[in-house]
């Protein structure tokens, strides 16, 4: 547990184990804070807001913290990359390539906003004078998931602290280590004690806890939807605290008739024209290699711990108790870790499986394809004429 720069002991003394997803096996015992913790954490945060130097530093001032820190998370990218893989069962290659490299890039982009955040001068009528002015909103309660641990910790920690808060996270329990790690650079960067505090806990209690704080301005969650209804009437119930939730979904990919669907699949494979879609996607499905996320090539790592493994099958044998077809995979790799083969199916919630869907997005207002993420096709004025206004 980190506060005030310092890795304390917890009130209750309780640790949790996060695992390999590679192998079941305990990879480290982690501090489990509880209320009391974050009582100890948001009071550091506070102490920090009201008397520390982080809210009163120059926007400059700010902004060289974040840059150096951005240097460090560069300077130690094997360590992040490794543990990135290691906790979250993420493939290196992948961590390598996207994640630490992106979240260096948001946090220069996030120190950019430090000198930019600025006001308004308002026209006003007769002897007036108005103008609007950007402060600091206080202390940050930031709740993040474990299918990006690195990017959602960037998202979550990089935009409060250049706006001048201060910042009381928790790690999702699965994948504890890398903001555990990357905080303490972040003290090395020169942030002054407090503005950032970790309680690495279970959502019942330590999450539970930051939400329903009186002393906590503003709460920011990623998570499931069921969870962040939860979150919110925590929020509304105690102080009424600013909430930002980003929830579930399933990224709707809409595959046009004039697409290129060899493109289209191997697009849908990295985020299903039905008949030879669905067989392409099973056979790249089938392709898609999968295994140890450290071994060269691999794709696809294993699912975060045995409560995900175990509810992504039970989806798949709902799907097919419901009549559904499975085109491929839907079963067990290998008979050690989290492994579950590709799969291409329907009618599945949010997990790494396909949902490919029979439909004409010209003619048809389906419902859980009002907001696409992606729309193969080869003109602009196609996929401009399905956004949002």
């Amino acid at each position: 547990m980190l506060i005030f720069t310092l890795w304390l002991h917890l009130a209750s003394g309780k640790t949790f184990q996060t695992l390999d997803p590679r192998t079941g096996e305990v990879i480290a015992n982690v501090a489990e804070g509880d209320a009391e913790d974050v009582n100890r954490a948001v009071a550091a945060a506070r102490k920090a807001f009201d008397e520390g130097p982080w809210p009163r530093m120059t926007a400059y001032e700010r902004q060289k913290v974040l840059f150096r820190f951005a240097d460090l998370i560069e300077q130690h990218n094997d360590e992040l990359v490794a543990l990135e893989a290691w906790d979250s069962g993420k493939p290196y290659e992948q961590a390598a390539k996207v994640e630490v490299p992106m979240v260096a890039r948001q946090i220069r982009y996030y120190a950019g906003w430090a000198d930019k955040l600025h006001g308004l001068t308002v026209p006003a009528d007769g002897p007036f004078h108005m103008q609007t002015l950007h402060e600091p909103i206080g202390v940050v309660g930031s709740i993040i998931p474990w299918n990006f641990p690195l990017i959602m910790y960037c998202f979550k920690v990089g935009p409060a602290l250049a706006c001048g808060c201060t910042v009381v996270l928790k790690p999702a329990e699965q994948t504890p280590l890398t903001s555990l790690f990357v905080s303490k650079l972040l003290y090395e960067a020169g942030l002054p004690p407090g503005a950032l505090n970790v309680i690495p806990g279970y959502g019942p209690t330590a999450g539970a806890a930051i939400a329903s704080h009186m002393d906590v301005d503003k709460l920011a969650f990623t998570g499931s939807t069921e969870t962040g209804k939860i979150v919110l009437d925590l929020a509304t119930k105690s102080n009424l605290k600013s909430v930002t939730l980003e929830l579930g979904g399933k990224s709707p990919f809409i595959v046009c008739e004039d697409a290129d669907v060899d493109k289209a699949v191997e697009l849908a494979h990295m985020a299903l024209f039905f008949n030879q879609f669905v067989e392409k996607a099973k056979q790249y499905a089938m392709k898609h290699s999968i295994g140890d996320p450290f071994k060269e090539g691999i794709e696809q790592g294993p699912q975060i711990d045995t409560e995900q493994f175990d509810k992504i099958l039970k989806y798949i044998k709902s799907g097919v108790e419901c009549g559904a077809t499975l085109e491929s995979g839907g079963e067990r790799h290998g008979n050690k870790g989290y492994y579950i083969k590709p799969t291409v199916f329907s009618n599945v919630q949010f997990s790494p499986v396909p949902l490919p869907l029979a439909n004409d997005p010209e003619k048809e207002n389906h419902e859980s394809l009002s907001q696409p993420r992606s729309l193969p096709n080869k003109g602009k004025a196609r996929a401009s004429k399905h956004q949002d206004p």
